[in-house]
């Protein structure tokens, strides 16, 4: 399949690499042409095609629906102005029957009215939540995606091969029944009407806060237990590094995140490579949004974002831990500001 990728930075770029290790066909397009040229590098050979403009990459994709084919592009630009002044460029490029795909960290609301603007174009949008992260390339893309059903199905030879695939993790006991959509177990799923991927992938990065605050806690409690507030004959000294690998080992908190803090314990001990100063990127507020909307008490997650805004004027151990977690699974620097 052919397909045109806008956006080539930490995600951008390999979603166009692993896509072309699967066979398929890429029209690469960034503003920082630097950035297409390796992208292009590192595709396989011959299947990579770079393009200096929007207006190009749309060309490069051929004439569309005259013979059944329809044209696709993915946008992966951060949310906001840039990725709404793309989708609106590319609708006015594009036609009947084509699909704009926003895999970036777009509000869900935001692609709900996008669908029903390009919807009078004849233009399908499809929103796709991407987790991965710039593990992506080896691991795969989970992905969560929402728009018209037809145009989902067009694509799916790009999702399968984005998507991690069951790999080694058991089946779940029970997915036998009828019902449930197979697509899951291979790491993407069909959400539903537009807006629906990114209220899903949303949530997900609204759970992802409050389990990386669990952790962060959790290692400042055991980090502290050797300072001088605690009471001499009840202090530990305690090794982080290997409290974090004998965790991952059996441990009922045994996950990706883990296993991320461990690496970076693992380093430095101190993690004093990090400020602990930690950003947040959107998908916490909305989500907690969606919570006021809806009148579900979301404690946890608040909390989570409000601590990742107080790291901003003075921070602890804690968010050197949050901070450690989100280079690991993101390449997310630290914000400065």
């Amino acid at each position: 399949m052919r397909i045109g990728i806008v956006g080539l930075g930490r995600m951008g770029g390999n979603i166009a690499v692993r896509l072309t290790r699967h066979g398929h066909e890429v029209v690469v397009h960034d503003r920082d042409t630097a950035t297409v040229e390796k992208t292009v590098a590192r595709a396989e050979a011959g299947l990579a095609t770079p393009a200096a403009s929007l207006a190009e990459l749309v060309t490069l994709l051929g004439e569309g629906s005259a013979d059944g084919t329809r044209r696709v592009v993915w946008s992966m630009l951060p949310a906001g102005e840039i990725t709404e002044q793309t989708v609106l460029s590319l609708a006015g490029l594009m036609g009947r029957g084509d699909i704009i795909i926003d895999g970036g960290n777009t509000y869900y609301k935001d692609d709900i009215r996008r669908a029903r603007t390009l919807a009078e174009k004849g233009i399908d949008y499809l929103d796709i939540g991407t987790s991965g992260g710039v593990w992506g390339l080896e691991r795969g893309y989970c992905m969560m995606y929402g728009g018209d059903r037809q145009a989902a199905d067009y694509i799916d030879p790009i999702l399968s091969a984005l998507a991690p695939g069951k790999g080694d993790i058991p089946p779940t006991r029970g997915r036998e029944r009828d019902g449930l959509d197979p697509r899951a177990e291979q790491g993407y799923l069909y959400c539903g009407p537009a807006g629906s991927g990114h209220f899903v992938k949303m949530v997900h990065n609204g759970i992802e806060y409050g389990m990386m605050q669990a952790f962060a806690e959790g290692f400042d409690v055991m980090h502290r237990k050797d300072s001088p507030l605690v009471a001499e004959g009840e202090r530990f000294s305690l090794n982080m590094a290997d409290i974090a690998e004998v965790w991952r080992r059996g441990s009922v908190v045994s996950s990706w995140l883990l296993d991320l803090t461990a690496e970076a314990l693992a380093r430095t001990g101190d993690l004093s490579e990090f400020s602990g100063e930690v950003s947040d990127s959107g998908e916490g507020r909305w989500t907690i949004e969606a919570a006021i909307e809806e009148a579900v008490p979301v404690p946890v997650m608040t909390a989570a974002l409000f601590t990742r805004f107080r790291s901003r004027s003075g921070n602890t151990f804690a968010e050197k831990i949050l901070s450690a977690m989100r280079f690991g699974f993101g390449g997310h620097v630290e914000s400065k500001d």
